[in-house]
């Protein structure tokens, strides 16, 4: 079972989080600190400091929670813009220090995270995001026709380009719904990442899917750094598609429907 563990760190002062997890994936964690060192290298976002990883633990400060206010989610909103500027190699490439496919889900019930590498990002949502879970979708159960044949259609129109734009690869946090998001004296640091690189928009979707305070704010500050691209709020849901998606396949109720009517409402 996973557990978290308070403590000090080895010089005895440095407050401890301990993320475990006997018989996690190999790599498991490893990933997750490698991501966590390349969000940090950008230079924009806080993001927790790993201490120490191990095969079955990760190490990181302990965080203190505050109350959210809008000046720290106006900063937030900067430096998050100023993190996905620091770009990626390519999109679908996994954080610098892991070689190969990352995780996406909670610690308990991690599901395979697919990396590559794609020069333009809708053959990258198709192949490494869309097609796995809607595979994953129909093998459990858990879809129609209609849907499949939406999942399909949606592919074609991602390989085909539709969506893409000519922005560069972002550097991404993967996983940015709010839970993630922890508020600090310090300002707001970021935790727990799927980091590859992709699409901006994904993680401003993320912080849309569950609430985020403040978000007006931040994505006010954010656009201030980085304008985005006319359209991009009618873009949510497809960004959304994928995670919501991991919820219907770990989750189910009311996850499923959700995810059918992001799907059905794909349009370019």
């Amino acid at each position: 079972m996973p557990a978290s563990r308070p403590g000090a760190g080895p010089a005895g002062g440095t407050p401890v989080h301990r993320k475990a997890r006997p018989g996690a994936p190999p790599g498991f964690f490893a990933c997750e600190a490698a991501g966590l060192r390349w969000l940090a290298a950008a230079g924009g976002a806080r993001v927790v400091e790993v201490i120490d990883v191990a095969h079955d633990h990760l190490d990181l400060v302990r965080l203190r929670h505050v109350p959210p206010d809008r000046d720290a989610a106006r900063a937030f909103g900067a430096a998050l813009a100023r993190t996905h500027d620091a770009g990626a190699d390519a999109f679908g490439v996994p954080p610098d220090g892991w070689p190969g496919d990352g995780w996406f889900g909670p610690l308990d019930a991690p599901l395979p995270m697919r990396a590559g590498r794609y020069s333009t990002w809708g053959p990258f949502l198709a192949e490494c995001r869309v097609s796995p879970v809607a595979t994953a979708l129909r093998d459990a159960g858990l879809t129609t026709r209609d849907d499949d044949v939406a999942f399909d259609r949606l592919v074609a129109l991602l390989h085909d380009g539709r969506w893409d734009d000519g922005d560069a690869p972002s550097r991404l946090h993967g996983d940015l719904w709010q839970g993630n998001v922890v508020w600090t004296a310090q300002g707001v640091t970021l935790i727990d990442p799927a980091a590859h690189g992709g699409h901006r928009e994904t993680d401003l979707a993320m912080l849309a899917l569950f609430g985020l305070p403040h978000l007006d704010d931040v994505l006010g500050a954010y656009q201030e750094v980085h304008p985005l691209r006319r359209g991009w709020r009618h873009r949510v849901g497809l960004h959304q598609l994928y995670p919501v998606a991991v919820h219907a396949l770990l989750f189910g109720g009311g996850y499923v429907e959700q995810t059918r009517r992001v799907l059905h409402a794909a349009r370019p």
